[in-house]
C-alpha cells in the first residue's frame, strides 16, 4: 500500500486537489486500458468535485460510474447518492447511459439488491474467478463515527470478505456498500474529509493501533494508492 496524506487550506483547496487527481488517474487508465471506472460516495464534501468534473472536457464515452454505497432509497428520492451526482455532474454532460452504474434500490429485499450490483460488477469486468477485480478509483468520504461507505461500527457488513457488495446497516435502515476487500482491490483509494468534527475519528483511523471494527476507516488498505485528502479543519492535529 502506498499511502499519502495530504493536508489542504479548505474545501476549495480539497476539490482543486481531488480534481486533479482523478483527471490524472482517468487519464493514464484510458491510455492503458482505454476506459476509466470511479466508484463515487455521497455526502455534501463531494458534491463541489463533482460540478467540477461536469465542467471538463473528457472523452465521456470511456468514462463508467459506480456508487461504493447507496441508500435504500428510490433513485428520484432526495437522500439518494445517484439523485445528488445525477444533478451535480451526469446530467450536465453526454455520457452514455449505458456508462452510468446505479445501485438497484427498488426491489423490497435489500440482499437481492446487493447480489443484483454484484452481478453486474463481475459482469463489467468480465470477473468469475477469486481475485476481486480493481476499480481505477474509489472515492470515499468518512463520518464522524470513522465509517466510510456504508461501512458503519460494529455492523455485519464489516465481517464480509468474501463478496464484493453487501447491506450495511445504518440505525436500522439498510444501505447497498462495496466491502472493503473490494474497495482494497482497487487501484486507488481517495479519501475526501472536511470539518474539524472529524478530528478524534481521524486521530484513532491514523494510530499505530486501534479497533478495527470500532473505526471501519482503519479497514481501509488498498494493493494500490491510499489517498487521504483533508481540509485544514479536519487535518489541524496530522500537520508536521
Amino acid at each position: 500500500m502506498n499511502k499519502t496524506v495530504e493536508v489542504l487550506p479548505d474545501q476549495p483547496a480539497l476539490v482543486a486537489r481531488a480534481l486533479e487527481l482523478i483527471l490524472s488517474k482517468l487519464e493514464t487508465a484510458i491510455e492503458q486500458r482505454g476506459r476509466f471506472s470511479i466508484a463515487l460516495s455521497g455526502g455534501s464534501t463531494p458534491k463541489p468535485l463533482y460540478e467540477a468534473i461536469a465542467n471538463q472536457k473528457l472523452p465521456w464515452d470511456k468514462i463508467h460510474i459506480f456508487w461504493g454505497d447507496e441508500r435504500y432509497v428510490p433513485p428520484d428520492h432526495p437522500d439518494s447518492n445517484e439523485l445528488m451526482t445525477r444533478r451535480a455532474w451526469l446530467d450536465r454532460v453526454d455520457i452514455p447511459a449505458a456508462n452510468i452504474h446505479p445501485v438497484p434500490t427498488l426491489s423490497a429485499n435489500p440482499e437481492l439488491a446487493a447480489a443484483k450490483y454484484e452481478q453486474q460488477l463481475k459482469e463489467f469486468f468480465n470477473s468469475s474467478g477469486v481475485e476481486f477485480p480493481s476499480l481505477d478509483v474509489v472515492l470515499l468520504g468518512m463520518g464522524d463515527d470513522a465509517h466510510t461507505a456504508s461501512l458503519f461500527p460494529h455492523t455485519e457488513a464489516l465481517k464480509v470478505r468474501d463478496r464484493l457488495v453487501t447491506v450495511g446497516n445504518k440505525d436500522g435502515n439498510p444501505r447497498i456498500s462495496f466491502t472493503y476487500p473490494f474497495i482494497n482491490a482497487a487501484s486507488s483509494v481517495i479519501f475526501l474529509v472536511a470539518g474539524a468534527n472529524k478530528r478524534p475519528a481521524l486521530t484513532q483511523v491514523f494510530a499505530p493501533v486501534a479497533d478495527d471494527f470500532t473505526y471501519p476507516s482503519r479497514l481501509i488498505r488498498p494493493q494500490g494508492e491510499l489517498w487521504w485528502l483533508l481540509d485544514a479543519a479536519a487535518g489541524l492535529e496530522l500537520q508536521d
